[in-house]
């Protein structure tokens, strides 16, 4: 049977890729991280990426994936969390998928995400300004969810309870 996709979007730490692989279990979805599908694809990491090719070559293979994901079914796209300044991203993510936004406090994202090399934008004197300046810059944009979820507030397992109650009134 086919089931319209469900696509993630939310800032780093969040909770996407964790909520994501529990919530495409329960609803039969297959998987797909978009960072990870463009790491095998470009054989390097995000962070290399980033340094030597710089953050627009990256948002452009972003676009390419997010594109190419959206003609197939079943899925659950857990987005890296700069997906959204694309409008074309937006767009394609409001049309073709069940769209959810995960929230958490920058408090909350900190202390998930510090200490961690792998986050190219938090490599910054003051990550946690970084963190703040972000989500303001963004918030519009994570704003478009068919439901926004604070995973900073509720237990993973309400989360996805309510994710799950939402989609199957989609």
């Amino acid at each position: 049977m086919k089931k319209k996709n469900i696509a993630l979007i939310g800032y780093m730490g969040t909770g996407k890729t964790t909520i994501g692989k529990r919530l495409a279990r329960r609803l039969g979805l297959s998987f797909v991280d978009t960072d990870a599908y463009i790491e095998k694809q470009q054989g390097k990491s995000i962070s290399r990426i980033f340094e030597q090719e710089g953050e627009p070559a990256f948002r452009r293979m972003e676009e390419s994936v997010l594109a190419a994901l959206a003609e197939e079914e079943n899925l659950l796209i857990s987005t890296g969390g700069g997906i959204v300044l694309s409008e074309q991203n937006r767009k394609l993510l409001k049309e073709r998928t069940f769209l959810v936004t995960l929230t958490a406090s920058p408090g909350a994202i900190y202390s998930r995400v510090r200490g961690n090399t792998d986050r190219p934008l938090l490599q910054e004197a003051d990550p946690y300004q970084k963190i703040v300046d972000m989500l303001e810059a963004r918030k519009p944009y994570y704003e478009i969810g068919n439901i926004i979820i604070p995973t900073d507030e509720l237990s993973e397992k309400i989360c996805i309870e309510r994710i799950v109650e939402a989609y199957q009134k989609s």
